[in-house]
């Protein structure tokens, strides 16, 4: 059978990268269980998107796992309250949020805390609007507590990846449409997918805010994000761990859910409820899992 073809060539790759099953899960952001059944032949037909992660973790090509063969992917679809495009917010939703960056660079300039966070909200905005540019951010910051601050560093080390949900944004990304809609500073949504800290996928809209010129709640945001979704707006939720933010897209008419990034686990549950498909589809995944260091 075919998915057992591609089993045994997923198993091949991974031992050949020297890499356990819980490694392999690890780098990739899937769930032990659904890597297991995939080696075994357990699932009839895989998710293209996972197979594309794991191919590109085990450094090898779709076409190379696939044996030449094509996986089709699924027609895009309908929740039963009527959803057809989510939008993910990135802080406290797809990675944790960056507090240690704030204690880190005040360790480091010898600083309290409070007051390097303070300084850098006092720009953020700005920052986030595109209307400063990183390298002048960094020359304030720098004056302020007279050290060569890389902000940009410092983030990129101080959030993790919340597992759960980068695991149900790929489940989500196979039956609906989906995008990033987030307040971030120029050229980090790049660096976070090419560095995995968010899930490398071919996203149907990404609104950053540093190119679109406005942040949330203000409106031109929501404006430009409902246009590239190029669905109604009655069509769109937004899963965001800002009150005020999705209080903002109620007024546009959107569906909402506020992330609760001090219980994640609850929050994953009820992104899943609300996107339960109309039509019989294939579940979401299992949540990762810790397991034995198994090399089989």
């Amino acid at each position: 059978m075919e998915e057992q073809s591609l089993g045994r060539q997923l198993q091949s790759a991974r031992l050949s990268a020297g890499l356990t099953q819980q490694e392999l899960c690890q780098r990739a952001s899937i769930s032990y269980s659904t890597l297991a059944k995939i080696e075994r032949g357990a699932i009839k037909s895989p998710s293209v998107f996972t197979i594309k992660r794991l191919a590109e973790v085990l450094d090898t090509t779709l076409d190379a796992l696939m044996g030449g063969r094509t996986l089709a992917l699924k027609q895009k679809g309908r929740s039963k309250s009527g959803i057809t495009f989510v939008y993910f917010d990135i802080n406290g939703c797809l990675v944790r949020f960056f507090h240690r960056a704030f204690t880190e660079l005040a360790r480091e300039a010898n600083a309290p805390a409070d007051q390097v966070e303070t300084a850098f909200w006092h720009y953020n905005d700005a920052v986030c609007r595109g209307e400063m540019q990183m390298d002048e951010f960094n020359r304030l910051m720098a004056e302020k507590f007279n050290k060569m601050i890389d902000w940009k560093s410092y983030y990129m080390h101080a959030v993790d990846p919340i597992p759960e949900m980068h695991e149900l944004v790929r489940w989500a990304s196979e039956n609906y449409k989906v995008g990033l809609l987030s307040n971030i500073m120029p050229g980090f949504i790049d660096d976070m997918i090419k560095s995995g800290l968010l899930p490398a996928l071919n996203y149907d809209s990404i609104v950053d805010s540093s190119r679109v010129g406005a942040i949330k709640p203000e409106r031109k945001i929501y404006e430009v994000a409902q246009a590239q979704a190029n669905v109604p707006a009655e069509e769109i939720l937004l899963v965001d761990d800002s009150r005020t933010n999705i209080m903002a897209a109620e007024h546009m008419g959107w569906k909402v859910l506020w992330f609760d990034d001090f219980r994640p686990d609850e929050s994953v549950v009820r992104v899943r409820q609300s996107l339960e498909l109309a039509e019989s589809i294939p579940s979401l995944p299992e949540p990762i899992q810790t397991v034995p260091n198994y090399t089989s």
